[in-house]
């Protein structure tokens, strides 16, 4: 039996306003079904939609991580989805990154030695306030932490996190961008 969804369950899933939803229902860009005069929406349909909108949707991206495995770790699971990654081992190296090239989104450690995860996140927020930051922490309640919420906004991941956090992460930015 088919996962169907609301309107308002539909705009949850996929971080839209009901307004987009029944924009995309207008132009038919959406697979939805009327059930009386309410639609719904089957889950799987959805989800193939989704991956459907997205191919030829790659993001640049990148990580700044003092860990070896965690920047390596990021690069296998993106570059395996065809997204471009660059690497950066100290906040001095991700914000010379940050000037000489675009980037889609940036994963940032919080605590790293030498220039420290808040202080390349304000030096990033100076040289491009647009671009996403998501900070990789294992330390989510840590005062460090409170210091960078006070800089702007952000996304957080905790530590440890999974293979398909980091690609649902990505997968979520890729479709805020897409045009409506």
């Amino acid at each position: 039996m088919p996962e169907l969804m609301t309107v308002d369950e539909l705009g949850q899933y996929l971080r839209f306003t009901n307004k987009t939803v029944y924009k995309l229902l207008k132009q038919g860009a959406i697979p939805g079904i009327k059930i009386g005069n309410k639609w719904r929406f089957d889950k799987k349909a959805i989800d193939m939609w989704l991956r459907d909108r997205m191919k030829g949707q790659k993001a640049r991206v990148l990580v700044v991580d003092d860990d070896d495995m965690i920047r390596e770790l990021f690069r296998e699971i993106l570059e395996s989805e065809g997204h471009t990654v660059i690497t950066a081992k100290t906040g001095a190296e991700g914000i010379e990154n940050i000037r000489q090239s675009d980037f889609n989104l940036v994963f940032l450690d919080l605590k790293m030695p030498g220039m420290d995860g808040v202080e390349l996140f304000s030096q990033i927020k100076i040289a491009r306030p647009e671009l996403p930051v998501t900070i990789i922490t294992g330390y989510p309640g840590s005062e460090m932490m409170e210091r960078a919420l006070k800089k702007g906004p952000l996304g957080i991941m905790n530590k440890p996190f999974k293979p398909s956090d980091v690609l649902a992460l990505v997968n979520s930015y890729l479709r805020t961008i897409q045009p409506e």
